[in-house]
């Protein structure tokens, strides 16, 4: 995972990883086959091994944003998220976590907006390092005079916009 966190989903290689723990490249494919599979192990590891993940949430907004967190302190696993559904332990418990809350919240379409929420909190993560210079980005007010109005008093923390999206998503659809 450090390597990962230092140098992202192009610094894991066979060679970096033997490198890393101090061992032959080839002996690696005795025991991973690719390197994506690499990569799976990595992000099911650092999921469970992070304490700031709540896995006793009762809230599935709550739950999305400690998972938010998590991808954002690690942000090669967000990557690696949209590239691939992840099939580990410690992903599938989330997944069931989220799944469970949304029943219990009495869902019509529980698996539906858990793919919704995770869908919404992989993208937020993925361009929360572009909403840190969101606010100093101009906007033509002859362009865009709502959007310029708007923009000028909006909070666009990426926690506030993750907060605000997943509250959208579990509002019920306008008729």
């Amino acid at each position: 995972m450090a390597l990962l966190d230092e140098g992202g989903v192009r610094a894991v290689t066979a060679r970096a990883v033997a490198e890393r723990v101090g061992v032959a490249a080839a002996s690696l494919y005795s025991r991973i086959g690719s390197v994506d599979d690499m990569l799976d192990l990595a992000l099911d590891s650092a999921l469970g091994r992070d304490p700031g993940v709540d896995w006793a949430a009762e809230d599935p907004r709550a739950l999305m944003l400690t998972w938010f967190h998590h991808l954002s302190r690690h942000p090669w696993a967000a990557i690696v998220v949209g590239l691939r559904a992840p099939r580990g332990p410690h992903y599938l418990r989330l997944s069931e976590r989220l799944c469970e809350l949304l029943v219990l919240e009495g869902d019509d379409d529980p698996l539906s907006t858990a793919y919704a929420m995770s869908n919404f909190v992989v993208g937020s993560a993925l361009t929360s390092s572009a909403v840190h210079g969101e606010r100093s980005a101009p906007v033509d007010r002859t362009l865009a005079p709502t959007y310029s109005r708007l923009h000028a008093v909006h909070d666009t923390g990426a926690e506030s916009i993750v907060r605000a999206g997943l509250a959208a998503l579990r509002r019920p659809a306008a008729t």
